[in-house]
């Protein structure tokens, strides 16, 4: 029996926190505590908004543990476990799943582009290996490979491949995955700015980045969808768009970081090669939250 996940809402793909060139644990703890408060309907710690390439074993494995243990419940938590080594995302899932995560994200392995084939093999191995659920990643502008939705469809056959966080855009794909897998197959958007086009494609919610600044305003978004409130989603919609788009003027999470450190969440810090933003974009992110109404 495959595994099923009913993730529902606004996820938020979590940023990591730095000090002094090490982990902030007590802004990510407080940041955790706040985004439960907020609304957030699940957490997905050490992503690439988490700046995952560039923590440690050590470091990805203490916040995925700081994560569940600060969420005590509350909200559901997908941890990163992506690699473009097989061996190490098998390592990684099995923490998450000893550590009590309550599923896994796992991304297509980047720069090795491997086949279609491959891609299945990955996967395979780390099903096979863990036994909770795992959502497939499929980011080609990242990770240069897309996933087919016939690989999906085979994936999708195995007991804990659950659904998918869809970061490709294509409002058809949508349909396509849900035509192939089913209304059980949980997709969820990576793309902000469609969001509301991949919810009415029959999308189950978002891994969201906007979400580490505005989690009150995009849980209310998903709640007015889920109750059928098409006017009200568009209102926030509209709310956020700007965001949505400013937030991706230079690369994840530079922008992100840089407008949580405005709300005084955390210190805009980003390890190499990441780097603060531009003075172009912080107007342009602080702009976008001026019209959200999260500064004045």
């Amino acid at each position: 029996m495959a595994a099923k996940t009913k993730f529902r809402g606004s996820f938020t793909a979590l940023v990591t926190p730095f000090k002094n060139g090490s982990l902030d644990e007590a802004a990510f703890r407080s940041l955790v505590n706040w985004q439960i408060s907020e609304g957030t309907n699940g957490l997905v710690p050490v992503g690439t908004t988490g700046e995952s390439p560039t923590l440690s074993h050590d470091e990805h494995k203490k916040v995925v543990e700081w994560c569940i243990e600060e969420a005590k419940g509350r909200v559901p938590v997908i941890a990163g476990a992506g690699s473009n080594s097989t061996k190490e995302a098998i390592e990684l899932a099995q923490h998450a799943e000893k550590a009590g995560a309550n599923a896994v994200l796992v991304v297509t392995p980047y720069y090795n582009k491997p086949t279609q084939e491959g891609m299945y093999q990955h996967f395979k191995a780390i099903n096979d290996a863990i036994g909770i659920p795992i959502i497939i990643y499929n980011i080609p502008p990242r990770s240069v490979i897309d996933m087919s939705v016939d690989t999906m469809k085979r994936l999708w056959e195995l007991k804990n491949i659950a659904g998918v966080k869809d970061a490709t855009a294509s409002m058809v794909r949508v349909s396509q995955q849900r035509a192939a897998m089913g209304e059980d197959f949980n997709q969820l958007s990576g793309e902000d700015a469609t969001i509301i086009g991949y919810m009415a494609h029959g999308g189950h919610g978002c891994i969201s980045v906007t979400s580490n600044v505005a989690p009150r305003l995009c849980a209310e978004f998903h709640a007015a969808w889920q109750k059928g409130d098409t006017k009200a989603a568009l209102a926030i919609h509209d709310k956020l768009m700007p965001l949505h788009n400013n937030l991706f003027i230079e690369s994840n999470p530079a922008p992100i970081k840089y407008a949580m450190s405005l709300l005084g969440k955390l210190d805009e810090t980003l390890r190499l090669p990441m780097v603060p933003v531009s003075e172009p974009t912080r107007a342009a992110v602080r702009s976008a939250m001026v019209h959200a109404g999260l500064v004045n």
